[in-house]
């Protein structure tokens, strides 16, 4: 059943755009498997599943290629040891680092590929993320709360 469900949660969010585990449990009730809320997070964890945001700004569940998934990884880890705090100042997100991690955040941020994120500057412990406008500047900063709270 495990293997079938799993399965079925890759079609899903090849064809869908989902885009929380709540939408998710819904679209797997209607296809037959009744699962709960923590089965579903644990089930995007093994599968390696990340939240993208596409060009209009909706977050969603996206399968990540093996290469990508292990770099996904490693930069998410790098956010979480090396981001202290973040700030919108109307459309350019100010980040600051532990010091000399500027550059990697940096880096792992644009691995990201926010198509709201016009560029990055790095010095040693601040970034400036200069993005399109103010809403899509809160958009990239609570997209970037939401993985860091991503196991």
């Amino acid at each position: 059943m495990r293997k079938s469900r799993l399965q079925k949660i890759l079609e899903l969010i090849d064809r869908e755009r989902i885009g929380t585990q709540e939408e998710l449990v819904t679209r797997l009730e209607e296809e037959g498997y009744h699962v709960t809320q923590a089965t579903i997070s644990r089930d995007i964890k093994q599968l390696g599943l990340m939240k993208v945001t596409g060009t209009d700004g909706a977050q969603f569940y996206r399968r990540m290629e093996e290469d990508e998934h292990t770099y996904s990884r490693k930069y998410v880890r790098v956010l979480r040891e090396g981001l202290l705090s973040m700030e919108a100042a109307e459309n350019i997100l100010v980040i600051h680092t532990m010091t000399g991690m500027a550059n990697a955040v940096g880096a792992a941020l644009d691995h990201l590929r926010f198509d709201k994120v016009v560029g990055t500057v790095a010095g040693d412990d601040t970034i400036l993320c200069v993005v399109k406008s103010r809403e899509d500047a809160e958009m990239v900063l609570r997209t970037i709360e939401d993985v860091l709270k991503q196991e």
